[in-house]
């Protein structure tokens, strides 16, 4: 009988604390991965094997279906022992799926489609499940959560806001515990005691960010002495154990929502923890550096790499320097020192706009996250920079930080004993989750046949002429009584366009990260007739929206991107919005050739060569349009996974550096 090895849970065997050691590797190695990745992301698991295992699933339909409350919860625990004893079998994992269908049906009302079933066959034996918008993956993620919590697996389910996990544990909660499965939530303003009682459930829902930094403060409690035999013996001989202090019971299983989204787009800056440091660099000096700075003229003094966001300092700019600093004292005496101060003032300036990398609230600089526009308030930015914006925006400096630990997303996650996911854009990320996770992506087929409608990019010369493009598409669509759903880049474009509405006399709303706490209910709305809904990249990722009655015979929803992404894979959330479950819907994108991704990304020739055939036409051609998105993102992409090898190498680089001096992590 097939199997896929021994249970991962903490105990005798894995210790109190089971973590997967990660096996260094040569450069021959990475080079051969990389090079193999495009190959093994079309070796995906075929959809006959899932097919197989749903129909199998259904079989076992009617022997649970006959049985009591009482019996049917009986027999999840008899195989949950039985998995326990003989490990995580095919033949017991599919009696443990059928169990949970045939509950989920009782309490939930909810019965899990054919299609369900193959996503969480896929998960459960560790692959990413590729299914679209709307095919229920909340309830998907249900039969292997279950699966893997009733043989004793410690269980986080992953998702990428608190919003989403507090929605996701209480609408399957009842479902756990009909099977005496019990759900934890870990949210950002929990204690570290009740945090502990959390992550003790058998299964934890949970976000990216608070796992992995609550992983990284077990790693600076458990410092160097953290071996399985230690920890053991402090549990059972010391007054205050280590063990007994630990926020998590290791890393076992997760499963992880939006996948791409937190395993790709995230994963390009690392995770700091972070302490407050005694002396602080003064305000009077960043205002000093600001002051020097806003003198400088591009391209005499100063020279801007947009494509990395790097400033680099003429040898005009350096005698300036120079000349300003030779009446000043403290840290511009150092040459090196007030350099780097006065191009990281530049930085500020010229390589980070309010509104679009960051916002103020309540007199303090947040960081916005450019994948998916949400804030992260307790991110800062690294060497002063931070600290330079805020003075900047005329906020009280907050004083730089000292690193206590830190970690990358790719390292994080490979530390899983057993890892899974599900999104609906993992296709084109396929090889890089292989290269990194050794994840593969099965794609699972839809409940019902697609009806979204897909129209060519409309491309204008600059943004003025696109914002009017737009407002006159939302108005027609308005009048003929569909929902819209507009995508933005960046806080500053959705109240642009916002402000256009509004002298249109277009009814709408908005919803960009100074509303992010609203965003659920805006976007449960989005699909009533005649709504108007203007988004950043959030869009309401994780909540569906359901039309109202009447209006899928008048179309359904219209999603409508007012720039292009990066990464096309976003461009694909985004138009995900509409048309879920059979749903008729259309998306289309209306955009400008001055929009920052083309500007950054496209060879200015090809620029130029599109604006020149645009003249006289109003629109660049379809094909030249179609051109420049495609260069664009294929560029922005390849840099995007270059900072992701990038910080990989740099995370392994330390942790060999910190391991011959005998400090690793």
């Amino acid at each position: 009988m097939s199997s896929i090895g021994f249970v991962p849970r903490p105990g005798i065997e894995l210790g109190l604390y089971p973590e997967k050691k990660l096996q260094k590797k040569t450069p021959l190695e990475k080079v051969v991965r990389s090079s193999i990745a495009p190959v093994t992301r079309r070796l995906r698991r075929g959809q006959g094997e899932l097919k197989r295992a749903a129909h199998q699933v259904s079989e076992l339909a009617a022997k649970y279906e006959v049985l009591s409350n009482t019996e049917l919860q009986s027999a999840a625990q008899e195989v949950g022992i039985d998995m326990r004893r003989l490990g995580l079998r095919d033949d017991l994992m599919m009696r443990t799926f059928a169990i949970v269908r045939e509950a989920s049906t009782r309490v939930l009302g909810m019965r899990h489609f054919d299609v369900q079933i193959m996503g969480g066959w896929a998960m459960a034996r560790g692959m990413i499940a590729e299914m679209q918008t709307g095919e229920g993956k909340t309830l998907t993620a249900t039969l292997p959560a279950c699966t893997a919590a009733l043989a004793g697996i410690p269980v986080h389910v992953i998702t990428v806001n608190d919003y989403l996990v507090t929605r996701d544990a209480e609408s399957m909660r009842p479902l756990y515990n009909f099977l005496g499965l019990s759900v934890g939530t870990i949210v950002e303003e929990i204690e570290p005691d009740q945090r502990q009682k959390e992550y003790a459930c058998n299964v934890t829902y949970c976000t990216n960010k608070q796992v992995a930094f609550d992983y990284l403060k077990d790693r600076v409690l458990l410092g160097r002495d953290r071996g399985k035999m230690r920890l053991e013996l402090e549990s059972l001989y010391a007054d205050n154990p280590r063990s007994e202090r630990l926020l998590l019971r290791g890393l076992c299983f997760a499963i992880v929502d939006e996948a791409d989204s937190v395993m790709i787009d995230e994963a390009q800056t690392p995770l700091i923890l972070s302490a407050q440091l005694d002396s602080q660099v003064e305000s009077e000096v960043y205002t000093q550096a600001l002051a020097i700075a806003t003198e400088f003229e591009l391209g005499k003094d100063f020279e801007i790499d947009r494509f990395h966001r790097h400033v680099e300092l003429t040898a005009s700019g350096k005698a300036q320097i120079d000349a300003y600093a030779a009446d000043l004292d403290g840290p511009w005496v150092s040459s090196k020192f007030r350099l780097e101060l006065v191009a990281k003032a530049l930085s500020a300036l010229h390589c980070f706009v309010r509104d679009e990398h960051y916002l103020v609230d309540e007199d303090k600089v947040k960081i916005i996250d450019e994948f998916t526009g949400r804030v992260m308030a307790d991110r800062t930015w690294e060497h002063g920079l931070h600290q330079m914006i805020e003075v900047k925006e005329g906020c009280e400096a907050s004083g730089q930080r000292k690193t206590i630990a830190r970690i990358s997303y790719q390292r994080f996650f490979r530390r899983y004993l057993r890892i899974a996911g599900m999104t609906g854009t993992a296709s084109s990320a396929a090889s890089e989750l292989w290269s990194i996770y050794e994840l593969k992506v099965a794609q699972i087929p839809t409940n019902r046949p697609g009806r979204r409608r897909l129209f060519k990019d409309q491309m204008y010369a600059d943004a003025a002429a696109r914002w009017q493009a737009i407002v006159t598409r939302i108005v027609e669509l308005y009048e003929s009584g569909r929902p819209v759903l507009v995508g933005t880049r960046s806080v500053a474009n959705s109240e642009i366009l916002a402000a256009a509405l509004r002298d249109a006399g277009v009814p709408h709303v908005v919803l960009n990260a100074r509303q992010d706490s609203e965003e659920a209910d805006v976007v449960v709305r989005a699909g009533r007739a005649g709504t108007i809904t203007v988004a950043t990249n959030m869009a309401g990722r994780g909540t569906d929206i359901k039309l109202d009655d009447g209006v899928a015979s008048a179309g359904g929803l219209h999603v409508l991107a007012a720039e292009r992404n990066e990464s096309a894979r976003i461009d694909r959330q985004l138009f995900g919005r509409c048309g879920r479950q059979g749903d008729p819907g259309s998306a289309e994108a209306i955009i400008a050739l001055d929009d920052e991704v083309f500007v950054r990304y496209c060879p200015a020739l090809t620029i130029r060569l599109a604006k020149a055939i645009q003249r006289g036409r109003g629109r660049v051609p379809g094909p030249v349009a179609a051109w420049v998105v495609r260069s664009s993102q294929k560029a922005a992409e390849r840099r995007g996974r270059t900072l992701r090898e990038q910080l990989l190498n740099m995370d392994e680089h330390l942790d060999n550096v910190l391991a011959f001096s005998g400090q690793s992590e």
